[in-house]
């Protein structure tokens, strides 16, 4: 029998010792043998830190973006070798898309976060200006910069592909080589990943290793450069946590574990509504998708007492419809879980939670003699659930979900907070005021809530689907850790630092502008410079404009706004102005007409505006002048040898008064032209 190798120090390489083995989880077929031991774990570090880690730290935010795309891009056309390999685990088709596809979507997500909203540098100023003394030659900034170590990931069996790329994407992003240990039971999968975004060529050397088997003596050797990131049961995880070398150094330690997720009825809904219909949807789809073997499945069903029946037999006549078999066969839904040790632990939970008092209404038992790792549908339902703790502390990771019924609402949110910290909740509700009562009472013990009702269900991705946008952790059982969550989870691999110094001495460390910072005036108007000849600081100052009651008439006429305080003489006497005031809108406008170069030139169009804000109100007689300063710059890439080289620039605007006084401070986005191109097929 073949041994599955693993990638350590830049090759492949098998381990000496006593092994497992993987089996094929319906066949029960021995596939391949896995042992890491003997093998070099204190060089797999180094060696993923001095080659993959310097490597990394070398590109900037929008190159390892740009990475991240091109990676996603080669394991998409390469796909159907994973899905081949997925199907040995027992799964269908629709749940290895999740896994494959779903993890791929993640690289591209973070791919386009990190080219739309990271700087093209090595450094990250996560803050503006905080200004420390009153004469604003002392201020601060928090910058966020690589870790010189490595991340550790360690991955649960039941998402091989997601769980990997779903830590792999901000890591890389944040500059950092990865180490990925993957539970055994299918690690054949995440290898054939890996080797996939090895042949590609696409990421330097060392930034991606790969253990097939136990992690050995790695976690001895980390210090507080490094970062773990675990995903599994509680129980391991807890353990992982307290290891003594990771409290000596005081290694961030990242945690998702496991957790009895609850879905709740409202008391509004009844069997008449559709919401009623989407509630038991939502249950089977979460009960039965991966063969129950998800950290966000629906453990919990919560329901009003008056419909449990209703619920019940809803569900129970949904559950037998579900064909459960080889998912090489056409018309099964729902495979095996992924090896028979695992169905073995699913039986002995369900009957822990049968001797504490639950009823079985449907399945409760597998033929634990079969070949293939099978195990039914099962809903059980604990009649005394204040009074059964196990119900809210046993998880059987299958396709089992317990039912109970709640008396009043504040009843369910007791009962959805008993799970002490679960990942995921779904609220199946008509009525908002209801929701808003929900999220107040269990916001606090879970890390993601759905709220379901029938506008939102057109378009929802279904309760146990994390996305890359939001937050995938939770409190308590569920790890208290924070994996995705856009640009959050990047964060978690970057070292935060206060900064302090002079406005121009941050401006130099960041290569961004900050207000106070000294400027560069010359006789070219910044707009008639290409994007690589802009530097942050360069300045115009312009010409000054005198407003008047004119300008005020002129600007309501064309703009149809005849606001009181800028047109009623008597009224605006009478408001906190004391006379009439000028459009804030005018004030922009008129801005932009001092600044802006009307010639035709290197800057394309205007991508907007942000950070608005009115400070000192402007009055006819007033004398206006605007201050341009570029702040910083980021490189678009071209998607096509075709397209036009172009750049987005930041650009400071401040307008101020005869007195000195800001009367408008605001950032504007500009498209600026290359003069040089960077399009790589």
């Amino acid at each position: 029998m073949q041994q599955l190798a693993s990638y350590l120090s830049g090759t492949w390489q098998n381990g000496r010792g006593r092994a497992r083995t993987i089996h094929h989880a319906i066949s029960n077929e021995a596939l391949w043998e896995v042992t890491s031991d003997g093998l070099d774990m204190a060089q797999a570090r180094r060696y993923a830190i001095d080659h993959g880690g310097s490597a990394l730290r070398a590109m900037t935010f929008v190159e390892r973006a740009a990475m991240l795309k091109a990676v996603a891009k080669y394991l998409l056309e390469h796909k159907e070798t994973f899905y081949a390999f997925s199907a040995q685990t027992g799964a269908t088709r629709a749940d290895s898309w999740v896994d494959i596809e779903g993890g791929i979507g993640t690289l591209f997500t973070y791919a386009g976060l990190g080219a739309r909203e990271l700087p093209d540098d090595t450094l990250w100023p996560e803050d503006e200006l905080i200004p420390l003394s009153k004469g604003g030659g002392f201020a601060a900034r928090h910058v966020l910069t690589s870790k010189s170590g490595v991340a550790v990931h360690i991955n649960a069996f039941n998402f091989p592909c997601w769980g990997m790329l779903e830590k792999l994407a901000p890591t890389w992003l944040a500059g950092m080589p990865a180490i990925v240990k993957p539970a055994t039971a299918s690690a054949q999968v995440t290898q054939a990943m890996v080797k996939a975004i090895v042949d590609s060529g696409l990421v330097p050397d060392g930034a991606l290793s790969l253990i097939c088997g136990g992690a050995g003596s790695l976690l001895d050797h980390l210090d507080f450069q490094d970062v773990v990131t675990f995903t599994g049961s509680a129980q391991t995880g807890q353990s992982l946590r307290v290891h003594p070398n990771l409290v000596a150094n005081a290694v961030p330690f990242t945690m998702e574990a496991d957790s009895l997720n609850c879905c709740v009825l409202g008391d509004d809904v009844t069997p008449e509504q559709p919401e009623f219909a989407l509630f038991i949807r939502e249950v089977v789809r979460e009960m039965t998708a991966k063969a129950g073997q998800k950290c966000t499945a629906i453990r919990r069903i919560i329901v009003p007492q008056t419909q449990l029946q209703a619920v019940s037999d809803a569900l129970v006549a949904r559950l037998q419809a579900v064909r459960v078999g080889d998912p090489a066969q056409e018309g099964v839904k729902m495979g095996a879980l992924i090896n028979h040790e695992q169905r073995a632990d699913v039986q002995e939970k369900v009957n822990a939670l049968i001797e504490a008092g639950c009823e079985v209404r449907l399945g409760g038992s597998a033929d634990l003699q079969a070949a293939g790792a099978f195990f039914p549908p099962t809903l059980l339902f604990c009649p005394q659930p204040d009074e059964t703790p196990a119900a809210h502390a046993i998880e059987a990771f299958g396709p089992v979900a317990t039912l109970m019924a709640y008396q009043r609402r504040e009843h369910a949110l007791q009962l959805a907070r008993a799970g002490q910290g679960s990942l995921a909740g779904t609220l199946v509700t008509a009525d908002g005021a209801l929701a808003r009562e929900f999220i107040l009472g269990a916001a606090r013990a879970h890390g993601r809530i759905q709220v379901l009702n029938e506008e939102s269900a057109k378009e929802s991705t279904g309760h146990g689907s994390p996305l890359p946008q939001l937050l995938h952790g939770g409190p308590g059982r569920a790890g208290g850790g924070e994996e995705l969550g856009g640009l959050r989870a990047v964060k978690h691999y970057l070292q935060r630092t206060a900064v302090q110094g002079s406005p121009t001495m941050l401006a130099s460390i960041g290569k961004q502008w900050v207000r106070g910072a000294k400027v560069q005036e010359d006789r070219i108007h910044p707009f008639r410079k290409y994007f690589e000849e802009l530097q942050p600081g360069d300045s115009l100052l312009t010409p000054r404009r005198t407003m008047t009651e004119a300008d005020i008439v002129n600007f309501a006429c064309l703009s149809g706004d005849h606001f009181y305080a800028h047109m009623d003489k008597i009224a605006a006497a009478e408001s906190i102005f004391g006379e009439r005031v000028v459009h804030g809108y005018f004030v922009i406008s008129a801005a932009a007409g001092l600044f802006v170069d009307a010639g035709v030139g290197p800057v394309i169009a205007n991508y907007g505006m942000e950070n608005l804000r009115f400070i000192e109100p402007v009055k006819p007689g007033d004398t206006l002048q605007v201050r341009l300063t570029c702040k910083r710059k980021t490189t678009k890439r071209q998607k096509t040898a075709e397209e036009k080289p172009t750049g987005v620039v930041e650009w400071a605007v401040e307008v101020f008064n005869q007195h000195q006084q800001a009367v408008a401070l605001y950032s504007i986005l500009t498209l600026v032209a290359r003069q040089h191109g960077d399009f790589t097929d």
